[in-house]
């Protein structure tokens, strides 16, 4: 018999951005390594340079169509910094509200199309289930159309409040661009109120088709997808999770607060490692180190998004959502969390609190008022912004010159944070799973779920560091031979 030496899954799929998994099997059929790769390049910490910073958040949000509002709002959010002012109240009302909307809807893509399959559906169910179909025929097609036309609702208010969808225009140095007229407080009010039973019936969901399944909760417990790692994640005074302003806390895999810093302080806690492999830089606590790819306290991996935040704080700030973290906590027998597959869950509820959040946005009347900006009047230099994107904590950080122009941008994304978890995660899983030799598409599909969990964007993920891309060119003739390699490395 003759055993593969490698097993490929190109493209991965279910998520936003590009990559490849490639396993490598030993003489007896087993796990030797598996690689996350991510072959894609955006260069956008290179196209920023030479330009006007007020571009930013407009170049940024143009880094992918499925983030654009998070790092819209993390650039505008470094724009107040680099400037020194500080917005209105209402400004920041009307931001964190179109904030949380955003997150609602964004959350839902997932937990319903990208990540939904695999649990709503079923794991090992065929591939041709595996998909929106499989939701449908799962949830009923009355429900689902509620589904997508709520979720257009909540995306018309993204269009409403902030100029465009995908590249939103509001966000401005000490303010925002427009304030809400009073059709506008009403279709905000009208649509949030939708939001929170959208929010709720998606936990009912949760609850009802998947934690009740005592076949994938056993999955969700196994050691197959858990990591202990340290936790970030964005928290108020209270130490409750908010995706829009507060400082970055991190714990430890005990649950321990770690550190607790302000966004000009990350480079003092955050480090980048480099990998020949893949074009995604991994990040690590700069205190702790980078060991590898290791788990544990002596490991400075940590990670990032739903569960993390869940873990990096004390509670949610609004109260459906906090009942529903206790409870969380609760059945899953304490804190921290490390089970990967608990992203989902801590996904749904992070929706209702974004839900609820909008509420006491929307209701609160100083949004109404029409003072909404304050002109800067400083003189531009270093400004970092920092906000929950829903795939994790995202951090701009922008040098200028006195005329306000871009010298130099680091971007830190949320999918670079959660990295090197994800190539842990993706191993481990390919190493349980795949036995002699033995691999069906059921199999492939669960180690593919070790990264969906994290629901990661590779294409916010990856950028160019100083230097040449890498570029290798193979040429085969017609029986897969290899003739000829042209490398620029």
């Amino acid at each position: 018999m003759i055993l593969m030496k490698e097993v490929i899954i190109d493209p991965i799929t279910r998520l936003e951005g590009h990559g490849k998994i490639t396993i490598k099997l030993d003489e007896n059929g087993n796990v030797k390594r598996a690689l996350l790769q991510i072959p894609e390049l955006r260069g956008f910490e290179k196209f920023l340079v030479g330009r006007t910073v007020e571009d930013a958040p407009q170049i940024t949000s143009r880094i992918c169509g499925v983030c654009p509002w998070a790092h819209h709002m993390a650039a505008t959010k470094a724009l107040d910094d680099l400037f020194k002012v500080d917005p209105p109240l209402t400004a920041k009302l009307i931001r964190e509200f179109v904030y949380n909307v955003f997150m609602l809807e964004d959350h839902s893509l997932h937990f319903y199309v990208l990540g939904g399959p695999d649990f709503l559906v079923g794991p090992k169910a065929p591939k041709e289930e595996r998909n929106l179909v499989g939701i449908i025929r799962k949830l009923g097609a009355d429900i689902v159309k509620n589904i997508i036309v709520t979720r257009k609702k909540l995306r018309y208010l993204e269009q409403l409040i902030g100029g465009k969808i995908t590249h939103p225009v509001l966000g401005l140095p000490g303010g925002v661009a427009k304030p809400l007229s009073d059709e506008d407080w009403k279709l905000c009010y009208e649509t949030t109120k939708e939001g929170i039973e959208f929010a709720k019936f998606a936990y009912r969901a949760l609850k009802d088709l998947v934690l009740s399944n005592d076949e994938y909760v056993e999955l969700m417990r196994s050691d197959i997808y858990t990591h202990r790692t340290y936790y970030m994640g964005l928290v108020d005074q209270g130490n409750n999770v908010n995706f829009y302003d507060g400082k970055i806390r991190v714990v430890d895999p005990e649950g321990k607060e770690f550190a607790k810093f302000g966004a000009r302080e990350y480079l003092d806690h955050i480090a980048e490692d480099v990998e020949p492999w893949s074009y995604v830089r991994f990040t690590y606590l700069r205190r702790v180190g980078w060991k590898g790819f290791i788990d544990g306290r002596e490991s400075g991996i940590y990670s990032v998004a739903p569960l993390a935040r869940l873990n990096a704080s004390d509670g949610m700030a609004t109260p459906m959502a906090n009942e529903l973290y206790k409870e969380f906590y609760q059945a899953m027998g304490g804190k921290p969390v490390h089970n990967t597959l608990a992203f989902h869950w801590a996904r749904v509820v992070e929706m209702v609190y974004a839900a609820e959040r909008m509420m006491e946005l929307i209701e609160n009347p100083e949004i109404k008022r029409k003072e909404v900006r304050n002109i800067p009047k400083e003189k531009p230099d270093v400004g970092i912004g920092v906000v929950e994107a829903p795939r994790g904590t995202l951090i701009h950080h922008y040098e200028t010159d006195e005329k306000g122009i871009i010298k130099k941008a680091n971007l830190i994304v949320a999918t670079q944070n959660n990295s090197a978890r994800m190539v842990l995660s993706v191993e481990k899983a390919a190493k349980s799973l795949i036995k002699n030799g033995k691999v069906d598409d059921g199999i492939l599909n669960m180690v593919e779920m070790a990264f969906r969990a994290y629901d990661p964007c590779h294409a916010c993920a990856t950028h160019s560091l100083p230097g040449s891309m890498p570029l290798i060119v193979r040429i085969y003739d017609s029986e897969d031979n290899l003739i000829k390699e042209i490398r620029r490395d």
